[in-house]
């Protein structure tokens, strides 16, 4: 369900009001199962999503009243372990925001099966990959990297993975 302002506008108690729009740290546990089926096709992929608005591209988290609603973007944090990956993929409806908090983060950014550019990005730097452009994560350092995932819509479609990929044909199931 969108974020909403009718207990604000309906004159509901401010400060409960104002409580709902709040997602603390402390309220937040991060999610190992939502991506545990890309170790399918190997361990570097655990990874953990931590949701604070919305569900992100991960699957349907309605269900977890902890995320506040979202009008229009998602917003969560994901913790990538030393030598973890996030596969590459490709959001064809929206774009897709990282920003580093901890650690560091190499993001490629792939045309073809053949041709990519890497970059890392360390603490408070960002990079925005437009929609339709592969894109890849990897945490080559030997400490954890935290690092916030912006979407662009409430309900983004499920990426897909290259042919090349080793998550070409892995499925949630």
């Amino acid at each position: 369900m969108p974020l909403t302002t009718d207990a604000y506008d309906n004159g509901d108690d401010l400060a409960a009001y104002t409580d709902s729009l709040i997602a603390t740290k402390d309220s937040r546990d991060p999610d190992w199962d939502t991506l545990a089926f890309q170790t399918k096709a190997g361990e570097q992929y655990r990874r953990a999503q931590i949701r604070y608005v919305g569900s992100g591209a991960t699957g349907n988290h309605d269900g977890d009243h902890r995320i506040l609603p979202s009008g229009g973007f998602t917003f969560s944090t994901m913790l990538l372990p030393p030598g973890a990956e996030g596969p590459e993929h490709t959001h064809h409806d929206v774009e897709e925001a990282f920003f580093v908090l901890e650690g560091e983060v190499r993001v490629g950014i792939h045309r073809g099966e053949d041709e990519a550019e890497y970059r890392t990005l360390g603490y408070r730097d960002m990079i925005v990959v437009p929609a339709g452009v592969a894109r890849s994560l990897k945490n080559e350092g030997d400490t954890d990297a935290l690092f916030c995932v912006v979407i662009g819509t409430r309900k983004p479609q499920v990426p897909t993975y290259p042919a090349h990929s080793p998550m070409h044909g892995v499925t949630r199931d």
